[in-house]
């Protein structure tokens, strides 16, 4: 956990240095997020064929998702409220420890009934990585490097469920169903003995040079606090930034919950596509996507130095320029040819991601790092509210009417959040910094 500012910053030096370790530190973390998407995604993948072997109605599946769903948004703020109090290592590598049992155990489901308790319990495991994020950014980057790594940091939410088709799909090719979520649940226990061997925190770290904690610890940010679970959601709730984070949250999340668990469905469906086709295509949204997480950080410098924004300032417009792009999923309602409607998506998804990035940066800007997990918990909270909705209706919906007014409210959400985010955070007088 962090150190007050008046303890002495000192390195353990029982082993080699190495340079710029902070940026590695996020390549492990950034790795673990990626498998955390691989085992989430897989149930989308394998969504055609598991309707079809279990029996499995479209309102049935949107059960599965919702349950999946349900418990990331209940989850998110206990796991963040874990990893501030126990800590980042021993948090985050408990719940990665229960999600990786989970995938595995889903090879044994036999019903929707069965899959839907795995995925609960499965999200609820699965939570702790949204508030690890905010946990990560604010332990091992200071502040002016916070936007640039919550941007490198948002590769992994997307890399993973690009990674998802071809290798489930592969998976599937060898072992059948049961042996993709075998599979996927094996890389995600691999990357438990990763992260037990090799994270450290930074006061701690064998290989972290005095010169580098200086550098992260620069900030002289007060000590953290360790508040009672209650008491912390009761502090955050009054804070009127958190608002600004958490309603466009709110807004943004259903296009992700439908890149996540729905487009292969809708590939399938209403675009003709077979298994090959979306272990091919599938992953396009998801490579924009990471795209869009790299670029946000570096759009912020854009602004700060051609428009002369503040920090918060630059950040808060870079979110409202991913909430434009998120136009262009209205779009995929007019398409006839799938191949631009899986264009618009990906643009989609690049957007999506500038928003979400920019949303954790602003968590980690604007709250003391005794607070960051759990005030991250509580706005993926407020999105998987509406994820977990949104599933919901698409379930009762889809067959009826079809994805393409869905698409089209997707469309329009972000540009409506985007509207709270300027009223409770945007700063009404550029400060440079």
């Amino acid at each position: 956990m962090s150190h007050g500012i008046d303890q002495p910053i000192t390195a353990v030096k029982a082993g080699r240095v190495f340079r710029h370790l902070r940026w590695w530190v996020l390549v492990l973390f950034l790795l673990g997020v990626t498998v955390n998407y691989i085992t989430r995604n897989a149930l989308g993948i394998l969504a055609p064929e598991l309707k079809t072997s279990l029996g499995i109605t479209t309102e049935q599946y949107s059960w599965i998702v919702g349950a999946f769903q349900l418990a990331y948004t209940l989850f998110q703020p206990l796991c963040g409220w874990l990893i501030d109090v126990i800590g980042l290592k021993i948090g985050f590598l408990i719940c990665a420890s229960i999600w990786a049992v989970m995938c595995m155990l889903h090879a044994g489901a036999g019903s929707w009934l069965q899959l839907a308790i795995l995925r609960f319990m499965m999200g609820g495991a699965e939570a702790a990585a949204t508030p690890a994020n905010a946990k990560t950014l604010g332990e091992w980057f200071p502040k002016k490097e916070r936007p640039i790594a919550a941007g490198w940091a948002g590769v992994g939410f997307s890399i993973g469920a690009m990674l998802a088709p071809p290798i489930i799909y592969f998976a599937h090719s060898f072992f059948g169903w049961q042996g993709a979520f075998m599979f996927s649940g094996a890389l995600a226990l691999g990357w438990v003995v990763l992260w037990w061997l090799f994270y450290h925190n930074p006061e701690q770290h064998p290989n972290l040079s005095k010169e580098e904690l200086a550098f992260i610890k620069q900030d002289n940010e007060p000590p953290a606090v360790k508040l009672p679970f209650f008491t912390a959601l009761k502090t955050v709730s009054k804070n009127k930034r958190f608002y600004g984070i958490a309603i466009p949250a709110f807004m943004a999340e259903p296009a992700w919950a439908v890149l996540s668990f729905w487009v292969p469905l809708y590939l399938a469906n209403e675009r003709g596509m077979d298994l090959k086709q979306i272990a091919m295509f599938a992953w396009l949204p998801f490579l924009a996507a990471d795209i869009g997480s790299i670029a946000s950080g570096y759009l912020t410098k854009v602004y700060v130095r051609i428009f002369g924004c503040s920090r918060t300032n630059s950040v808060v417009a870079s979110s409202v320029t991913g909430a434009f792009l998120m136009l262009s999923l209205a779009l995929v309602a007019v398409t006839k040819d799938p191949w631009i409607a899986i264009l618009l998506i990906s643009i989609g998804g690049f957007g999506h991601q500038i928003i979400s990035c920019m949303l954790s940066a602003l968590v980690v800007d604007s709250f003391d790092k005794g607070q960051m997990a759990t005030v991250n918990g509580m706005r993926g909270s407020a999105a998987w509210i509406a994820s977990f909705i949104f599933s919901l209706i698409i379930g009762v919906t889809a067959d009826k009417i079809g994805f393409n007014p869905l698409f089209i409210a997707m469309g329009f959400f972000d540009l409506i959040g985007a509207v709270f985010l300027v009223a409770f955070i945007a700063e009404r007088r550029a400060k440079r910094t």
